[in-house]
């Protein structure tokens, strides 16, 4: 091969790299495919409460439009955030995995993810714009495959109760036999990551539904 085409073929694949490099910066740097623990603050920092273990109830307890109790469209729960209990027919879509105060599903939806498996994260107001942006991008990463894709993050609805004090961040979880809560001062990717995986999504009353 002659110096020309060694060198022209030197150039051709030093701009094939050049080019691949903001593909592969991309690749690295989307939520998908960042570490848990690199969104939000560290564990230790996050003010987590300790885990609250709470007794289950509704399961396959069906109200409002479509049952026996139409008119019951309001669940005063046991728990804030709850953990189990009665629900609406259908959960909310799979498809989502993120909610603003103005998009938010029902808490009775909700509560019927929790049966599936679901861990939901619920934020109050008081959380600050960046954490909860913070948030919506952890959702895509703790929503994939790896976690069993059963993982949202919504706003909470203050007329369900009210979370304790600095405490604008809880996490819940219905298992087959107790239902889970802890409530965290701070975003942090690493304590919501490890919430999820002390309870999967295999851990659950109805486990086969969307």
């Amino acid at each position: 091969m002659s110096r020309t085409a060694v060198a022209a073929a030197a150039v051709g694949l030093g701009l094939l790299a050049a080019a691949a490099v903001p593909f592969v910066r991309a690749y690295a740097e989307s939520p998908r495919h960042r570490p848990a623990a690199s969104f939000g603050v560290a564990a230790e920092q996050a003010g987590c409460d300790a885990e609250l273990t709470d007794p289950v109830s509704g399961v396959g307890m069906h109200v409002g439009p479509g049952t026996s109790q139409p008119t019951a469209t309001r669940v005063g729960y046991e728990t804030v955030p709850p953990s189990s209990g009665p629900h609406y027919v259908y959960p909310a879509q799979r498809a989502r995995r993120f909610y603003l105060p103005q998009d938010r599903p029902a808490m009775e939806e909700l509560v019927h993810n929790l049966e599936h498996g679901y861990t939901v994260v619920w934020y109050t107001g008081t959380l600050p714009a960046d954490e909860v942006e913070e948030l919506r991008e952890l959702a895509v990463k703790l929503g994939g495959d790896a976690y069993g894709e059963k993982f949202i993050v919504s706003a909470w609805d203050d007329s369900y109760g009210a979370f304790p004090a600095g405490r604008p961040l809880a996490m819940s979880h219905w298992g087959r036999t107790a239902g889970y809560r802890q409530f965290c001062a701070r975003v942090s990717g690493a304590a919501i990551e490890r919430f999820v995986l002390a309870h999967p999504a295999t851990d659950a009353p109805e486990v086969d539904g969307m």
